[in-house]
């Protein structure tokens, strides 16, 4: 990974800001009384009120912890919490529905917060690339992912599309023993795997039932051990307001991406709506903005050691695997993920020299693909010293001795030996069927045409019989997605990413890819090359018509008859790929049912082995992490990056060329040394972003980072390299959280964009 050659600044000794709360001179005696050094009287004599948590926060070494809102309540966590200085009652972090956590949601794969009781949210910059990816136009010369967006008035808000959604977290229940009771009972793999999911049907229905804007969710937790039912307030008129230039939202780009330090104003901002009875309504001109439940207030005045939390939706986490599974996921999986991403990197960098909306559509996808890649380069970058793999081996070591010392314990060995057997299985099955699911996984008209076949043919069921997804509850879901389809596809990539992965499975020395001859249309045994796929591919996107709307609506309302009589190139194979699907559906079913009783046995004992509070693997539920601003050391031996970078910063970074080229009104007021009320008084300027030892993952983009009262300072965005391996093992002396803050958000609104309207509506008084 490139890094600037900033990487070993220390520039910064401490930051403070406006005196919304006492701040604290602490000279290492342990008595509070400070050595005359802080912002006190002319004579020396500190006068700031003794901080008595800032010891507690200093020694604390975070052990990691994507918390439940359940477990904030209980007594470990919340003595911890009172320990560090928290400021409200943690109890109220138990609550979805109550503040601070009712202002806090999901966006789909980003997490966003409500900053104004008028349906105002904020979220990370590269989490609204798609709204403004749908609202740009080459034909019309309207670039938005380039020059971003503004909105002076709400009259102005641009939709993000019917696919954008905000959910708003409405109710936790427990439904454990509804889900898990009497499966043991059922021997056969299969049937139990059909018994979870009818079962989860029947909890999804019964909640929805009568209340259209509520989406209901089953998710496990513990890896099955426990289950909840997750009810969401589905609001489905979202706007964009404003989203800063490229250069400031993205601004370092590739080079910085998962480095420190930062300067990335990574920050953007939608707006929610409702009809006008206050009800979640599809988008319309005359629907009025939501009224949230609550928001979040913002705060100026984060310093080193101080209480953060960052609560969000993070995706998932691997932290409960076994050691087998790291090491197959350090010898395969990771492996092939990087090779992957790195060709599809090269692909896209050819296919933005092209004009129009294919280089726009290469550049948002070009910024998804090369986060993936350098994740599981540091991922995998974390794990080869054999450090973190070690010492999962000695924890599952000191798991069998556990379990051998009592008899009553066998089960929980007996569950681990049985997951490593039948795990064996599902990796062997997996290598072999790489090749037919990256050449599904490759094209959207394949994923359309997938849909239809599977969609002509779940929908004669009764409802309650159709597999998941293909539900009447998700039918408004498919046809929005149609109707946007053609502002996120781009035949040029479409195609370089099935040509790619067709070259890839015709020469797989793993896989099997006997389905490459049916699949093309030649004779078994046919030499598969690059010329034979090119011919293939001309013949297909010259007849589809997959691109046209009217065809895919049509064929949404299509019988299994007129689906297969199809002469659509794309249709036609996709008839004979959704043959190979359910093949793997039936076997996959079959193993995960074996494995929904073995999991939670085996999770049971391991918790008890450990003891003490544990928080579930990370699976875009609601969750809360806590810990402390602080820096980090990248080596043994290196120096410490101090946690905050600052505005004049850029102008040593900047190189005017991409992704170091800043807008030139930002350079020339940073020059100006115009900072207006958004300077820290001890850096004499505007922080930009900041450190944590905060635990996130994928999904926590755009997370609120909270301070110890609850109020907004900041959005995370990143994570940094030395860190990535956590998501496996979770280290905290180097696992660190990139965070933009929220004063840099507010002096570029204020003084670069003038976006005064939204400055105005966050609280503040424009002034620049």
């Amino acid at each position: 990974m490139k890094r600037t050659s900033l990487a070993t600044f220390l520039l910064i000794a401490a930051c403070s800001g406006p005196a919304k709360k006492a701040t604290v001179v602490d000279d290492g005696a342990g008595d509070g009384t400070g050595d005359g050094t802080g912002d006190g009287t002319s004579d020396g004599t500190d006068t700031t009120q003794v901080d008595p948590h800032l010891r507690a926060r200093q020694a604390f070494q975070n052990p990691g912890g994507m918390w439940m809102p359940r477990q904030m309540a209980e007594a470990g966590t919340a003595s911890k919490l009172r320990e560090l200085g928290i400021e409200i009652d943690p109890a109220a972090l138990a609550d979805p529905t109550s503040a601070p956590l009712s202002g806090v949601v999901s966006i789909g794969g980003c997490t966003a917060s409500f900053v104004s009781p008028d349906g105002l949210i904020i979220t990370n910059h590269h989490c609204v690339q798609g709204a403004l990816q749908i609202n740009s136009s080459a034909e019309k010369g309207v670039d938005l992912v380039e020059n971003g967006f503004l909105a002076k008035t709400r009259e102005e808000e641009l939709s993000a599309g019917p696919t954008q959604k905000v959910m708003v977290a409405q109710k936790l229940s427990d439904i454990t023993a509804q889900m898990r009771d009497g499966l043991d009972a059922i021997t056969d793999g299969t049937k139990r795997h059909a018994e979870i999911e009818k079962r989860q049907k029947a909890a999804v229905k019964a909640c929805e039932l009568d209340r259209p804007e509520i989406k209901c969710f089953v998710s496990s937790f513990f890896k099955g051990a426990e289950w909840q039912l997750v009810e969401m307030l589905e609001l489905r008129d979202v706007r964009l307001v404003y989203a800063p230039h490229r250069s400031v939202g993205n601004y370092g780009g590739e080079i910085d991406n998962w480095a420190w330090p930062r300067h990335t104003g990574d920050f953007s901002f939608y707006r929610a709506y409702v009809g006008k009875d206050g009800k979640p309504a599809p988008y319309a001109k005359d629907n009025v903005p939501f009224q949230p439940a609550s928001y979040l207030k913002i705060a100026t005045d984060l310093a080193p050691s101080d209480l953060v939390m960052v609560t969000g939706y993070p995706g998932r986490t691997n932290r409960h695997q076994t050691a087998a599974e790291l090491r197959h996921a350090m010898a395969w999986s990771h492996p092939r993920y990087i090779e992957k991403a790195k060709e599809k990197m090269d692909l896209l960098a050819e296919l933005q020299k092209l004009e129009g909306e294919t280089a726009i559509k290469a550049n948002v996808a070009r910024q998804s693909v090369q986060n993936g890649l350098e994740k599981y380069e540091g991922i995998l970058g974390g794990l080869q010293d054999g450090t973190l793999v070690k010492a999962k081996d000695a924890d599952e070591v000191a798991f069998r001795q556990w379990v051998a010392a009592d008899a009553s314990r066998a089960k929980f060995g007996e569950a681990l030996d049985a997951i490593l057997t039948k795990l064996e299985a599902i990796w062997q099955a997996e290598t072999q069927d790489e090749a037919v699911r990256d050449v599904i996984g490759a094209s959207r008209l394949f994923g359309n045409g997938i849909l239809f076949v599977r969609w002509a043919e779940e929908r004669v069921k009764k409802d309650e019989a159709r597999k998941p997804g293909y539900q009447d509850r998700d039918k408004t879901d498919i046809v929005n997605a149609q109707t946007t389809f053609k502002k996120r596809h781009d035949r040029n990539i479409d195609r370089a990413y099935l040509k790619m992965m067709l070259l890839r499975a015709a020469t797989s020395s793993t896989a099997d890819t006997a389905f490459l001859a049916p699949l093309l249309g030649v004779k078994k045994g046919t030499k598969i090359d690059a010329k034979l796929i090119d011919k293939t591919l001309d013949a297909w996107y010259g007849a589809t018509k997959l691109e046209k709307d009217a065809v895919r609506l049509k064929l949404l309302e299509s019988s299994s008859k007129q689906v297969a009589k199809s002469k659509d190139p794309f249709v036609k194979a996709s008839v004979y790929l959704t043959t190979l699907v359910k093949k793997m559906e039936k076997r996959d079913d079959a193993w995960y049912g074996e494995l929904a009783v073995l999991w939670p046995t085996y999770v049971e004992g391991m918790l008890a082995f450990k003891g003490g509070m544990v928080a579930p693997d990370a699976n875009s539920t609601l969750r809360i992490s806590y810990g402390t601003v602080r820096g980090y050391s990248p080596e043994p031996g290196k120096p410490v990056y101090e946690p905050f970078t600052v505005a004049s910063q850029i102008l040593g970074k900047d190189t005017g060329a991409d992704p170091f080229d800043a807008p030139a009104a930002l350079l020339a007021a940073v020059k100006a040394k115009g900072w207006g009320p958004y300077a820290v008084p001890s850096l004499g300027e505007v922080p930009v972003d900041f450190l944590s030892d905060l635990d996130i993952t994928g999904g926590n983009s755009g997370s609120p980072v909270l301070d110890a009262r609850g109020d907004l300072v900041g959005l995370a965005f990143d994570g940094n390299y030395e860190g990535l391996a956590s998501d496996v093992v979770f280290k905290g002396e180097t696992t660190r959280t990139i965070t933009v803050d929220i004063r840099y958000v507010l002096w570029v609104a204020d003084a670069i964009d003038q976006a005064d309207n939204v400055v105005q509506e966050l609280g503040f008084t424009p002034s620049l």
